[in-house]
């Protein structure tokens, strides 16, 4: 099974408002960049969606190590919680439905396709390849803001 570094990042300009997402995949020495805009979004849907686009590139099942600074995303993982929510029909502990349900079945779905490992990092930090995703989000972001104008 082939080893895949990813570090992904979403960015928002509002919240709701006009969102980035983008993604860096490692295999070996190459590596791969990809980000997308939405007109209409949130921070956490963005985070999701760099997560979910990144692991839908691989073609193959592939050993993981997803690299976040999102608690939301990572946590849902590391700390059980989409198995609750699944296990509770999609509903949160306080019998609200999951937000962001059909981008967590998604990624729901692509977990159970490869090996991942969820790794919180820092934010904003020393972090070369999530600083260079919250770049590109950004970026994205810019972009069509310039577009627009």
């Amino acid at each position: 099974m082939k080893k895949v570094d990813i570090y992904t990042d979403g960015a928002c300009s509002g919240n709701p408002g006009v969102g980035g997402w983008a993604a860096i995949l490692k295999y070996g020495e190459h590596e791969k960049e990809i980000s997308g805009f939405e007109e209409e979004t949130t921070n956490n849907q963005m985070e999701l969606k760099a997560a979910i686009e990144a692991l839908s590139a691989l073609k193959e099942p592939c050993r993981v190590t997803l690299y976040s600074d999102s608690s939301y995303l990572i946590d849902a993982f590391t700390k059980g919680w989409i198995e609750i929510w699944k296990r509770n029909g999609w509903m949160t502990s306080s019998r609200e439905q999951v937000k962001n349900i059909e981008l967590w079945k998604e990624l729901d779905r692509l977990s159970g396709i490869h090996d991942i490992t969820w790794v919180k990092v820092k934010g904003h930090a020393d972090n070369e390849y999530n600083n260079r995703c919250d770049k590109l989000a950004v970026l994205q972001i810019k972009n069509f803001k310039k577009e627009q104008a």
